[in-house]
């Protein structure tokens, strides 16, 4: 019978609760289930003292040194008591365990488990938290730089386009789009004003999916996997695209804007040319992240990712944004 490979595979949760038992005997009597596979396998473990997240990175898709530099920022995090999700070593003081699965060596994390619940819309209070939770990451980030990705014009629109380009037709209406609203935005990164722009490391992908709220709206910020080195006003622009993404009462949702931009300065000032990127930053990610969908095809986004899925992703989300940061900016003449 013929051998085959494998590209991916769901470890099952029995053999986590087997594996986490081993290295990890502080938890007492583990009980494991699947939370959701994507670009990572996510578990959560509940134990009779504690509950755990345990993650299984996908097959060659970070170095052990990327991970090393995520988990060294989440210690030095809470450390300085900001409140993250944070890796828990195993019995043998180390952080980074290793599963032998079909497909590969993976690595695996064990995490603590972020109090409250995700919400996909929450308060005005809520937003004014994340606000003050992201500029205390900044506040302790900026002016650092980790051994990963910096996130420049050339990745966030040059690799992207070479990625989307991969699964749409060059002369589709909507690769036409994107090849033209390129250099307008990278003209306008490569000419921004750097001196009032602060840099450092970033998360990147601070939404309400990474982010667990309780009843008191005291927020808990999870999953660094897209942690690298750039303008800090990059995780702003990612916050407020995501809003204007998941909020369509444009009342409420620029109230909303409002409370968590007032959370944020009242740790960390904006300069007037982070607020002037902040949409045009938005657009960038929009590239970015659906450059990675097209990235991962293989091994998570073909469950959907199609001609019709990028068309309208584009149209209804990337030119939807474009064309609401162009009615309020000057960079298109």
């Amino acid at each position: 019978m013929t051998a085959f490979t494998v590209i991916s595979s769901i470890v099952s949760p029995a053999a986590i609760v087997e594996f986490v038992s081993g290295q990890y005997s502080f938890i007492q009597n583990a009980r494991c289930r699947l939370l959701k596979t994507g670009i990572n396998a996510t578990y959560r473990i509940d134990g009779d003292n504690a509950s755990f997240v345990f993650r299984i990175y996908s097959y060659n898709w970070r170095t052990q040194t990327e991970i090393n530099e995520e988990l060294d920022l989440l210690l030095l995090l809470q450390r300085n008591g900001v409140s993250v999700s944070y890796p828990v070593a195993g019995n043998d003081g180390i952080f980074i365990q290793t599963i032998n699965a079909p497909e590969g060596m993976r690595y695996a994390v064990l995490f603590t488990y972020a109090n409250g619940k995700k919400l996909l819309s929450f308060s005005r209070d809520a937003h004014y938290n994340a606000g003050m939770l992201m500029a205390r990451v900044h506040s302790v980030t900026e002016g650092l730089k980790q051994d990963r990705i910096t996130y420049t014009p050339e990745v966030l629109l040059h690799h992207s386009l070479d990625r989307i380009r991969q699964f749409l037709p060059e002369e589709s209406e909507e690769m036409q789009f994107l090849l033209a609203t390129r250099p307008l935005l990278e003209t306008e990164l490569l000419n921004a004003d750097k001196n009032m722009l602060r840099h450092g490391i970033v998360h990147l992908d601070i939404w309400f999916d990474n982010l667990n709220i309780s009843d008191d709206n005291e927020i808990t910020l999870f999953d660094f996997d897209f942690c690298g080195n750039g303008w800090l006003c990059l995780d702003l622009a990612y916050y407020i695209m995501q809003l204007h993404s998941t909020g369509k009462e444009e009342a409420a949702r620029n109230d909303k804007i409002e409370a968590f931009y007032c959370g944020y300065e009242s740790i960390s000032k904006i300069s007037s040319e982070e607020r002037r990127l902040i949409p045009l930053l938005g657009i960038c990610l929009y590239y970015f992240y659906l450059g990675v969908q097209c990235q991962r095809f293989d091994n998570w986004s073909n469950t959907f990712l199609n001609d019709v899925y990028l068309k309208r992703f584009i149209t209804i989300l990337i030119r939807g944004y474009y064309e609401k940061a162009i009615s309020r900016s000057a960079f298109v003449q």
